[in-house]
């Protein structure tokens, strides 16, 4: 009997730890002290899977670097796995996991989120904006899917690019995506724009390309930052460790033709954007960039850096209206990568590092900080693609978290010296800086 005893105790303990690691790699977990806009919004969610192909494009990665200048460069399609989120019907119901794979390139896990595998599309008259997701290098389409369902939520189509050569199990010459990122952001935009005309698409009449927001992660930073058209200096070019074979050049001179920026591309947001404390952009360059940008960093960020790196590209782009989230003592994931799956807590020899220091942050929980973003990028959203002024409420704020002082009567309005940042509740707008420079500073 004890023995039976025991066997039933094990077998339940061993069920609570499987139903606690499946817990554990959720994508929609909402903390107690998330900030308002960080709520999932009104619209169920559907997700599905889009292969898309670039004809002829330059094959970065079979340049012969031995080899002089050459006439004819080698060419290749490139090939683009897209994941694709959107509003759907409120009946939906299905599969919710999404497989992904870990910083390894071999780990493959399951993550837990609220969108339903291949569910049928909301139909109405209505077309939603469209919002692109590129991920750093290396990375993948999902690393940000915590983000893409939740604006999929409150009305947008999202769409996360697996960037050949940049993903974890495709990571090859760097020169590849420093030229290859903002033609594969660019280029999925056309796409997506084709098949919103195609009435075999699901897309077909629901999303509205002319209306578009690019979030980049890290080298998609770079790529967005680019695609709003802040065009790269020679020196950028002339890297020994980059781009062969000045492939890097028709990223030069930006500003003097008429397609840069993309018309359709309305606003940006840049999560640790890489380059400029490489010198991939100057002070000149810099001023091509026309499209509203959010940046977003950590204040100890040693990938992209802060002050020669994010902040210094937030401080040039003088041409547009700009606002940078800062993460107090954050290093390079702050804001951007989905938590931490379970299965990465381990030390990969190949690596030299715990595969799950690719996702966290020494100092700040993960899910605050994703938190924290979907409400920033949310109000960036709705502000730029749907034009909603009360969106100006919570992005014009005290400088420094910190100084906000929370001052509110007994029914709640707020008295005239509470100047705690709007959408966080009390206590909880702390270690955060939200700066705003407009057009001309």
């Amino acid at each position: 009997m004890y023995r039976i005893i025991n066997k039933v105790v094990v077998m339940v303990i061993f069920s609570g730890l499987a139903m606690c690691s499946l817990a554990q790699n959720r994508i929609d977990v909402q903390r107690p002290d998330a900030p308002e806009l960080a709520s999932y919004g009104q619209y169920a969610i559907g997700v599905k899977t889009v292969n898309i192909i670039n004809p002829r494009q330059i094959d970065i990665i079979s340049i012969d670097l031995a080899q002089p200048e050459l006439a004819d460069l080698p060419r290749y399609d490139r090939s683009l796995t897209l994941e694709v989120w959107y509003p759907a019907i409120k009946s939906s119901q299905g599969n919710t996991s999404l497989d992904v794979y870990l910083r390894d390139g071999k780990t493959e896990v399951s993550v837990i989120g609220k969108a339903i595998r291949d569910a049928k599309p909301i139909v109405n008259n209505k077309k939603y904006p469209l919002v692109l997701i590129s991920h750093g290098y290396p990375g993948n389409r999902f690393l940000l899917s915590h983000l893409a369902e939740n604006i999929a939520s409150k009305g947008y189509v999202v769409v996360s690019i697996d960037h050949t050569d940049s993903t974890y199990r495709t990571q090859a010459a760097f020169g590849s995506t420093l030229v290859n990122r903002p033609l594969d952001q660019l280029f999925t935009l056309d796409q997506i724009a084709i098949m919103s005309k195609d009435n075999t698409s699901f897309l077909y009449h629901l999303v509205n390309p002319q209306n578009t927001a690019l979030i980049g992660y890290s080298m998609g930073g770079y790529g967005a930052v680019i695609a709003a058209g802040g065009s790269v200096t020679q020196q950028a070019v002339d890297y020994s460790w980059g781009a062969p074979h000045n492939t890097l050049a028709i990223h030069q001179n930006l500003n003097k033709t008429n397609t840069s920026p993309d018309p359709r591309l309305k606003a940006v947001i840049a999560f640790a954007p890489w380059g400029m404390n490489v010198g991939v952009w100057n002070q000149t360059t810099l001023k091509g960039v026309k499209v509203p940008m959010l940046l977003v960093a950590g204040s100890v960020d040693d990938v992209s850096g802060y002050e020669k790196g994010v902040r210094a590209i937030w401080k040039g782009i003088t041409s547009v209206d700009r606002t940078l989230l800062t993460f107090d003592n954050a290093n390079h994931s702050a804001g951007a990568p989905m938590p931490a799956p379970e299965e990465s807590y381990a030390y990969d020899e190949a690596l030299g590092f715990n595969i799950s220091e690719h996702y966290t942050d020494a100092v700040w929980d993960s899910v605050r900080m994703n938190n924290i973003s979907q409400h920033f990028v949310t109000a960036w959203l709705e502000k730029y693609l749907k034009g909603n002024v009360e969106m100006d409420n919570y992005l014009n704020l005290e400088a420094s978290s910190n100084d906000g002082i929370w001052s509110k009567d007994a029914e709640g309005q707020s008295n005239s010296d509470h100047t705690h940042w709007a959408g966080f509740k009390n206590r909880t707008a702390k270690g955060l800086k939200f700066e705003k420079l407009a057009k001309g500073e």
